[in-house]
């Protein structure tokens, strides 16, 4: 067999964390705003270089971020760190995109996807850039935001397109691209968009792509409406959502984390399914519901995710059980 290292398998992507809140922080402040999304709790922070940032102040924007990163990689800790990049169809583009990556960076967010070929083309730049800073292949996440009709349409294939493809979704704030692009028109109940969520969220499923996530809202002081979103989203099966403002934070860390009662049922539900087991029976009413082996694995994942798989996740488990 070759020993040649361009043949070498590239390696499979680290398992990524579960993020439940995920805020933009404009790149030309970030020294003044990220200090705010640290003290938020904010599980990830989402430096923009692109819509948040006058095309006048990009420059300075992209100096601002990559100190900010570099500062990172010297001090690990705190909340995950992504940068959404400007769409990579110019050099300079890529050229930024190879300033940014490095240790201390999780991912990049990638705007104005198009289609599966837009994600193979910044997973080719990604994997040069991880080669070029000595980090494994697939360590930097990719982030898609699919904010066209086609994208959307395939949002299968767009998940499926690299193996670094993590957090995909329907974000589908009021006035943006996506509601441009569809024709909706958007509602705080969110009726409009509820079935595309859905549609999105089973494809990226299908498609292997971890935790999704959905977004966004962008009434700033409504947090009773933020909570129903966010809630809606959660039922659909979405693991998280990007936000606009600190105090979006908690609502959504709290929305999209189980409580300590949940995870006391699940606790109790396994016991109960593995007692029946080792007794010969299948199935056993547990607190009035007929539970099996089906629901025993489902509280078995949560359980994994939120104490076992502690390590993995922002903050303690009894942070993240909003505690």
């Amino acid at each position: 067999m070759s020993s040649d290292p361009r043949r070498t398998p590239p390696l499979a992507p680290a398992p990524r964390p579960l993020l439940r809140s995920l805020l933009f922080v404009p790149g030309n402040r970030t020294a003044s705003w990220l200090p705010k999304a640290r003290a938020a709790g904010a599980d990830a922070v989402i430096l923009d270089l692109e819509d948040a940032v006058p095309e006048a102040d990009r420059a300075a924007a992209l100096d601002q971020v990559t100190n900010a990163l570099a500062r990172q990689a010297d001090t690990p800790g705190g909340p995950a760190l992504f940068v959404r990049v400007t769409p990579l169809d110019t050099w300079a583009a890529a050229e930024a995109l190879r300033g940014i990556c490095g240790p201390g960076r999780s991912g990049i967010v990638l705007p104005k996807v198009t289609g599966p070929d837009d994600i193979r083309l910044a997973d080719r730049l990604l994997g040069w850039c991880e080669r070029e800073h000595g980090l494994p292949r697939g360590h930097v996440a990719l982030v898609p935001l699919l904010e066209s009709a086609r994208a959307l349409h395939d949002a299968h294939g767009c998940a499926a397109a690299a193996g670094r493809v993590a957090y995909p979704g329907a974000i589908t704030g009021a006035g943006g691209d996506v509601e441009r692009a569809v024709g909706y028109r958007w509602s705080p109940q969110g009726c409009e968009t509820h079935a595309l969520r859905a549609r999105v969220l089973l494809d990226v499923r299908a498609a292997g792509a971890p935790h999704p996530v959905a977004g966004l809202w962008t009434r700033v002081g409504d947090l009773d409406g933020l909570r129903a979103f966010a809630e809606q989203n959660r039922a659909l099966g979405y693991a998280g959502m990007m936000a606009i403002h600190p105090s979006h934070v908690p609502v959504l860390n709290e929305v999209f984390a189980p409580s300590t009662a949940e995870l006391e049922r699940a606790a109790r539900l396994v016991a109960a399914v593995e007692e029946a087991q080792a007794h010969g029976t299948g199935a056993v009413t547990f607190e009035g519901e007929m539970v099996d082996e089906a629901m025993a694995a489902t509280a078995r994942s949560l359980l994994e995710w939120y104490t076992v798989g502690a390590d993995s996740m922002p903050g303690s488990v009894d942070e993240v059980a909003g505690q």
